[in-house]
């Protein structure tokens, strides 16, 4: 199970989730209170382990500004949540061999039955190769991702079966009470976690990020 810890904010958090066992740390470049900038990140990653991978989270389609928020910051992946941009993807990935590129696609938590839309999106999005896994967040009607909200697993697994091979991950709502439920429903490549695994805004806490490490290291998918 890929385990990514997001929206890390300070040295002392990002070293932390490394040496519990998080497989990659997330940076949010995008509209966040937990926002930070391509100089902060830089001076976290020169002291994270060379194998964790550090993965910027953008809500902008612009090549430039998410190619100069990389090599400034040393990321070694993006997570795109601006939109689904085959020329930014193709842009990325010629301009940076070996990026991860995860793209976010969501679930409307405010629909009063299945969404539909996006199994569409998935379906669109698995024909494009340079993607290397798709993110499944929460959507309500006053944000489009970092909700801290669950959406329905259940009605998801049936919208989303059918779909693989395909690498999902899954976001919205996560904290170590339920990500193996999740994992057990959902079956995803990898989860990802923010508000969930934290004391206060921008801050982890030791406990929560432990117990949820440790939960979804435990299920077998």
């Amino acid at each position: 199970m890929w385990i990514k810890i997001c929206a890390n904010t300070n040295l002392e958090d990002a070293k932390l989730a490394a040496e519990l066992g998080a497989d990659t740390l997330g940076f949010v470049f995008a509209a966040s209170p937990r926002r930070v900038t391509a100089g902060q990140v830089a001076a976290i990653v020169a002291h994270l382990p060379v194998e964790v991978e550090k993965i910027g989270v953008f809500d902008t389609l612009d090549v430039e500004k998410i190619s100069d928020t990389i090599r400034e910051a040393g990321l070694t992946g993006v997570q795109l949540h601006g939109g689904f941009s085959t020329s930014l993807i193709d842009a990325l990935a010629s301009g940076f061999p070996g990026l991860r590129i995860i793209q976010t696609t969501h679930w409307n938590v405010d629909a009063s039955t299945n969404d539909p839309s996006c199994a569409a999106n998935l379906t669109a999005l698995r024909s494009h190769p340079e993607i290397d896994a798709v993110l499944v967040d929460s959507r309500t009607a006053k944000a489009s991702g970092g909700t801290g909200v669950v959406f329905d697993w259940e009605a998801a697994r049936v919208a989303l079966s059918g779909l693989a091979p395909m690498r999902l991950i899954v976001a919205g709502g996560l904290q170590h009470e339920n990500v193996e439920e999740a994992i057990k429903v959902l079956q995803p490549w990898g989860v990802d976690v923010a508000s969930g695994v934290e004391s206060h805004p921008g801050r982890k806490d030791r406990e929560r990020l432990a117990a949820f490490l440790a939960n979804a290291r435990k299920v077998k998918v």
